[in-house]
């Protein structure tokens, strides 16, 4: 896979997730088969930043938050607004879970794809980490 094929797969993934098209499951498959090493989500800077193998880190634009991001961390509101989108709710879209990080303190969140685990965190420092399910 060159530079543009995995600029292409992050930018599909984003649009996926943004969309509705492609769950996280999906998402995290289709970036591990391309060797990636993971992501990057930054509330503040409205950007993602994808990490290809042996290449330069690709930035994907992201939406516009609808909510401020809350001055301190709510691990319990992060953790509630996981648990909604493991569990696909009624109403269940990427673009609600990220209104709901920010509002929970969440400025962004680091996705390890060999670690197999996100990382949420506030501007506090305060942190959440979530393994992916087995």
């Amino acid at each position: 896979m060159n530079g543009a094929s995995h600029e292409a797969l992050a930018s599909a993934c984003m649009k996926g997730a943004e969309s509705g098209s492609m769950s996280f499951p999906e998402i995290i498959g289709a970036l591990m088969q391309a060797g990636f090493d993971g992501y990057a989500v930054d509330f503040r800077r409205g950007q993602a930043t994808y990490y290809p193998p042996d290449a330069p880190a690709l930035d994907i634009a992201l939406h516009p938050l609808s909510s401020a991001i809350a001055l301190c961390f709510d691990a319990e509101a992060i953790r509630t607004a996981i648990r909604e989108a493991q569990n696909n709710i009624p109403g269940y879209t990427y673009l609600g879970f990220c209104d709901k990080a920010a509002r929970g303190g969440c400025a962004g969140y680091l996705v390890s794809l060999p670690g197999r685990r996100v990382v949420y965190y506030g501007r506090d420092g305060e942190t959440h980490i979530e393994h992916f399910p087995r």
